[in-house]
């Protein structure tokens, strides 16, 4: 194969295929990718066909197949469009809202330049690291605020991480599962808890004394936020960084949200501008360059994150356990395998 892509070709169905290699456009980058990182709450949802993948005007949207995802990856420059200045055939490269497969053109404002010092597997992880950073944003987090971290996922180990290296005392992490739990401490949090304990929220609450003041919320499910909420201080924030699938919640906002004067702010990773960064409401790639620094500078380390790398051709069976549920590992699939 030229250029193998990895398609959602029918529900609980991944298969790898050849596409024409594209050329690029005026203003576009074509990228060879090197490493491209699975996100396996987004991904997990698309291949089962699952509802509202997507920000659809129309309720319950359905699914549609085939698909492909992807959205964070890195690579080299093969070639660039007329007009791009910023990057060169050659340089290595970060990228967003791109998906899973050997070469594609993307928008040179969504390609990145990676620092010399930087890893292609640090910075396949860019997109997807910018998530739970704009959810901190967001919440306009004051250096020596306690956050807690409600969900062990990929989004919630990265917001652990960032939560620490931007200054965050105490950092808490939330998650039923005892390895997630254990992964947590590992990557820098300073407490985890199970949510589903009767203790929690007070725990929680003597940890942070009264509660935390910064709530990043990755499950999407109802009962998590539920269970955050009564953790979180009076007039705390609470990012919704978890995409739920459904618009049903059963949520005492009146109580647990309106009384207490608790902020909910939608965190989705789309709801950004489009040009221009302000306090709180800063660009895609703003974001991406931020997270950059932090690796070359030494700020943030992912050395260790990244829990398998697989070929291309395990990209069926790969999904096929994804498809299962379940927990899942950070995993990234390397492009370098001759198809």
């Amino acid at each position: 194969m030229k250029n193998p892509n990895i398609v959602f070709s029918a529900p609980r169905v991944a298969e790898v295929i050849d596409k024409p290699a594209p050329s690029p456009e005026p203003g576009e980058v074509l990228v060879r990718t090197v490493r491209s990182c699975l996100s396996a709450g987004t991904e997990r949802g698309a291949l089962r066909g699952e509802p509202n993948m997507g920000l659809q005007s129309v309720k319950d949207a359905p699914a549609v197949f085939p698909c492909q995802l992807g959205y964070s990856a890195a690579g080299t420059v093969e070639a660039v469009g007329e007009g791009v200045a910023s990057v060169k055939s050659g340089d290595r490269v970060a990228m967003s809202w791109c998906h899973h497969g050997a070469l594609q053109c993307r928008p040179e404002g969504l390609v990145y330049p990676l620092p010399e010092n930087v890893s292609f597997e640090a910075g396949a992880l860019t997109h997807i690291a910018i998530m739970p950073m704009q959810a901190l944003r967001k919440c306009r987090f004051e250096f020596g605020e306690s956050v807690l971290v409600v969900g062990q996922g990929l989004l919630g180990q990265l917001a652990v991480k960032l939560a620490r290296a931007v200054g965050a005392t105490p950092v808490i992490a939330a998650d039923p599962v005892p390895r997630k739990r254990n992964r947590a401490l590992a990557l820098g949090a300073d407490l985890a808890l199970d949510p589903s304990a009767p203790d929690f929220a007070e725990r929680a609450k003597t940890a942070t004394d009264g509660g935390a003041r910064v709530v990043i919320e990755v499950t999407g499910v109802d009962r998590a936020l539920d269970t955050a909420l009564d953790a979180v201080a009076r007039f705390g924030r609470v990012a919704l960084l978890g995409c739920t699938r459904r618009s049903e919640f059963a949520i005492d906002f009146y109580r647990k949200v309106h009384g207490r004067g608790v902020l909910l702010v939608g965190a989705h990773n789309q709801a950004r501008p489009a040009h221009d960064s302000s306090p709180g409401w800063w660009t895609v790639r703003d974001d991406a360059l931020a997270y950059l620094r932090m690796l070359s500078l030494g700020r943030l380390v992912m050395a260790g994150f990244v829990e398998g790398v697989h070929p291309i051709s395990d990209a069926p069976a790969v999904y096929t356990r994804l498809a299962q549920g379940g927990p899942f590992p950070t995993v990234q699939f390397d492009w370098t395998e001759k198809f």
